[in-house]
């Protein structure tokens, strides 16, 4: 048995917590910021100078650190005696999952009916979201600027389904949706529809004064928790694993490593970047495509004295591993899937591969991972999209084009992927854990 596997199946115990206590990116990045701090990393302020100091919360010297910006966090550990140009051992990930999320004027209403304006986040499956007891969650900006995260954990609000008797023809043709007019939630009754009702009603769930809130940031979520299911609890249903099951793998990785026997002597330095935003793209100052994670990396090689050239040699000596659910084959539609690729749920981690650069992996990415898993003794698949389909892609690519860093796409097979509710095999997340622990020890 390898050293480097530490999980086991209270690893899916703990992932289910995570999952039911981050219902929004910025609850996930806190979540794991938390789980950090108790391993001995420190917040590190954006707006401070990182190159003098020598507390805790300097971002100079050894040890862990980091930064928390919005739904992203980034976080690293340098060990004793790390010269500047020490590479990086990068595991990618993203905290947002497509939802559907409340309007800049989100009272509305008609018919007696009083509802919620929201737009659509990402691509989720919508019919997910019908008659579903969701709750609301995110960030609330009050007029000093700061910040103070929301979470109503109960059921709130409903998007109601059309009665088959008012839609027959749902049996034949399917069901159909129109996103503006067929997805907007109810949450009580009557005519009186009041502006601000909504956010003074969240204002006096958060304990803050009325009309201190300036801007939000607010999504809905199921309130059905993480469940095991099946005859021997041996699958796992919850939402947004797409992609927390991988921001939680990663954060317990680099705790793991950050506080194992080895951490003195690491060869590497281990970062975790869980980036949001991926659902729709990445281009935003906390997303992948933004310049978050190259500005962490340059500055803390020139917080511990190095050059540019240190710099460039950290980073072309970096691997990253974007890590984000992928599709395990589907019983009744196997045909969607390639006929010679068919990752199976509970089979361990799938390795991406698409030679258009939907994914990032290629023949030495392949060898990197290869490498972790075998050193961890956790078995993995390979993945590759039926030719006829189009492929989905990740924040790997984006990452390799942006910082010219080599990158290799995996993650756990999983089935209902972006919808409200998602489905994997329970001893996945642990076999992941376990292997990026062992590709952060190099």
């Amino acid at each position: 048995m390898s050293t480097s596997q530490r999980f086991d199946r209270g690893h899916t115990d703990d992932l289910m917590s995570f999952l039911a206590a981050s219902p929004s990116p910025y609850h996930a990045a806190e979540n794991a910021a938390e789980r950090l701090e108790k391993a001995g990393f420190r917040r590190v302020a954006e707006t401070d100078a990182w190159d003098t100091g020598t507390s805790e919360a300097s971002a100079a010297g050894s040890g862990g650190k980091y930064v928390l910006r919005g739904g992203a966090i980034v976080a690293w550990y340098v060990p004793e005696g790390a010269a500047p140009h020490t590479p990086f051992r990068i595991i990618g990930a993203h905290t947002d999952s497509p939802n559907l999320r409340v309007k800049p004027l989100p009272d509305t209403g008609a018919h007696g009916w009083r509802q919620i304006a929201v737009e659509i986040y990402g691509g989720p499956l919508m019919n997910s979201w019908l008659d579903r007891d969701l709750g609301l969650a995110g960030r609330l900006t009050l007029r000093d600027g700061s910040s103070h995260l929301v979470n109503v954990d109960r059921p709130l609000l409903r998007v109601p389904q059309l009665a088959i008797h008012l839609d027959r023809a749902v049996s034949t043709d399917g069901l159909k949706l129109d996103k503006q007019r067929h997805l907007q939630p109810v949450w009580g009754l009557g005519d009186d529809v009041r502006d601000g009702d909504l956010i003074a009603f969240l204002e006096q769930e958060a304990g803050l004064p009325a009309g201190e809130v300036a801007g939000w940031d607010l999504m809905t979520h199921s309130v059905e928790p993480p469940a095991y299911l099946g005859r021997d609890r041996e699958l796992m249903a919850g939402p947004r694993m797409d992609n927390l099951l991988s921001v939680h793998a990663g954060t317990a990785a680099l705790a793991a490593v950050a506080t194992g026997p080895g951490a003195a002597d690491l060869p590497y330095i281990p970062v975790l970047a869980a980036f949001d935003h991926e659902e729709n793209g990445s281009q935003s100052d906390t997303g992948a495509d933004g310049p978050l994670l190259g500005t962490v990396l340059e500055r803390s090689v020139f917080a511990r004295g190095g050059s540019y050239e240190d710099r460039a040699r950290a980073f072309a000596g970096a691997v990253c591993v974007s890590s984000d659910t992928g599709h395990a084959v589907h019983p009744n539609y196997a045909e969607r899937h390639d006929p010679t690729h068919h990752p199976r749920a509970g089979g361990g981690p799938i390795l991406k591969v698409n030679v258009n650069n939907r994914y990032a992996t290629d023949g030495s990415g392949r060898a990197v991972w290869a490498a972790a898993c075998e050193k961890a003794d956790v078995p993995f698949q390979s993945f590759v999209s039926n030719n006829s389909m189009p492929c989905g892609t990740t924040i790997g690519p984006i990452t390799a084009a942006r910082h010219g860093i080599r990158t290799v796409d995996i993650g756990v097979a999983i089935l209902s992927m972006h919808s409200a509710r998602e489905l994997c095999a329970a001893n996945d997340p642990f076999l992941l854990a376990n292997a990026l622990v062992a590709f952060l020890e190099g």
